[in-house]
């Protein structure tokens, strides 16, 4: 059972085919069976272990039965992008080099391609020049860090040193956030002690925030430190904040702006849409991932901060055994929460170097326009409305009572037209479309809308029949 004992290139080899088997095969819009996959997986563990071979045999199948196909073209739930192929085969390296991203010396290699991503991306989003860049497991966890760096340079606007001092008796700290706001950033407050002074800002007709209704908010913080979190692409309707807007507020009020950018911020990488997100560069930091509309492996997220001292201040750690003070070189565990973390930074270089600045805006383009494609077709059947303006790759679709759009996301999925998650916009039910794939071109826009269209239609006529 051990790897002495393991026949490990043949082991790697049944892995490899059935990895581009999987690749090739035609699989649908849902799992395929995940009662089989439950009773293969959940066994009593074995007492003298299993021979490998047999074992990866059983995740197999386990894994064709129970996976949920986001990698497809046409699965347009949540907001999953589907890994490119330099990005599968870079984590399969990661994965035999084993490397942690710890410190410089635990893997050199690890730590300068992450310096190299951050140079890069920086460039790329049109950031401030001396941002600096963590990998973190996700946008939770870079929120978590943004904010965590807010919390630290407002709090030392008072002379207050949380490290030292911790929360209670801080001096207070106003977060303002809108309605919209993704359900994980007020997650991250509530980690940060901070759930007690969060003041929702109101949104308008498409999701943004208020500015308005947000000054007025600020205006009433008097000897509170402020915290504005604006959104770069609301999971629904992809709407943008007025970040300049938010950027002038945070002027006022000496404060912090932090932008949940997890897909939206992409936007920046192409010339074509970086006017939708004019005033990025203004923010003080910024959370997004690479896991969606970059097509990088789960899990890839970052974080960015404008101010490498605060960020530091709010991320120290030591010890006796860690190595991560020395100043000539890069330590990744510095820039955000995790200490120990696979090499993220690998595929995450491999991508970008792949893709160069074109090929990157090639894809953020390709997105935005199946999406408008979709909408456009959609929102000329009868019956059918498109609840807000498609701004980038999201298109939020009403066909009707709950029970009616609920019933068209299964005929969409059985009938392996798509994947739809469904939704409820400002009362109204909606199935969501997110088009994040490198897959998703145009033409696959067409054809899902066609089979979209054909399902509401009987759907409509079922309806109609029964009534």
């Amino acid at each position: 059972m051990f790897p002495e004992l393991t026949d490990t290139s043949g082991l790697l080899q049944t892995a490899y085919e059935q990895a581009i088997a999987y690749l090739g095969s035609e699989r649908g819009a849902r799992p395929h069976d995940p009662k089989r996959s439950h009773d293969l997986l959940d066994t009593a563990m074995p007492v003298a272990g299993t021979p490998a071979a047999v074992t990866i045999a059983r995740l197999v199948e386990a894994g064709t039965a129970g996976i949920q196909p986001t990698t497809d073209p046409t699965a347009f739930g949540y907001v999953f992008g589907g890994t490119l192929p330099v990005g599968i085969a870079a984590d399969w390296l990661t994965t035999v080099w084993d490397q942690v991203a710890i410190t410089y010396n635990a893997s050199p290699v690890t730590a300068q391609a992450e310096k190299v991503c951050e140079r890069w991306l920086v460039d790329l989003l049109g950031l401030p020049a001396n941002t600096v860049m963590g990998l973190t497991s996700g946008c939770t966890s870079a929120n978590l860090v943004g904010l965590a760096a807010g919390r630290e340079a407002q709090l030392r606007r008072f002379g207050w040193d949380v490290n030292r001092d911790g929360m209670q008796d801080a001096p207070g700290v106003a977060v303002i956030l809108s309605e919209q706001t993704h359900a994980s950033v007020p997650r991250c407050l509530h980690l940060l002690g901070l759930s007690g002074q969060m003041h929702y800002a109101r949104t308008d007709e498409e999701g943004r925030i208020d500015a308005t209704h947000a000054r007025q908010i600020a205006r009433r913080q008097h000897g509170k430190g402020v915290i504005i979190i604006g959104q770069v692409g609301a999971t629904d309707g992809g709407s943008i904040d007025p970040i300049t807007q938010l950027s002038e507020i945070r002027d006022e009020c000496a404060g912090w702006l932090h932008l949940d950018a997890a897909f939206g911020m992409w936007a920046a990488a192409s010339p074509e849409l970086r006017p939708l997100v004019t005033g990025l560069e203004k923010a003080d930091s910024w959370s997004t991932d690479g896991h969606k509309w970059l097509n990088c492996p789960y899990d890839c997220g970052m974080v960015f901060c404008a101010h490498p001292e605060v960020l530091a201040q709010a991320m120290a750690i030591g010890a006796s055994y860690l190595d991560n003070t020395t100043s000539t070189v890069r330590h990744p565990m510095n820039y955000r929460m995790e200490v120990s973390q696979r090499a993220r930074a690998l595929p995450l270089w491999a991508t970008l170097h792949h893709l160069g600045k074109t090929g990157v805006a090639q894809l953020i383009q390709q997105g935005c326009a199946a999406a408008q494609c979709i909408a456009q077709r959609l929102e000329a059947e009868p019956g059918i409305r498109i609840l807000a303006p498609v701004r980038l790759n999201q298109v939020l679709v009403h066909v009707g009572s709950h029970t009616l759009t609920q019933h068209v996301a299964e005929r969409l999925a059985a009938e392996r037209v798509g994947w739809f998650t469904t939704t409820t916009w400002k009362g109204q039910p909606a199935l969501r479309v997110s088009v994040s794939s490198w897959q998703t071109t145009v033409h696959t826009a067409e054809q899902v809308a066609e089979g979209f269209v054909r399902i509401f239609r009987e759907a409509n006529e079922g309806n109609q029949n029964h009534d």
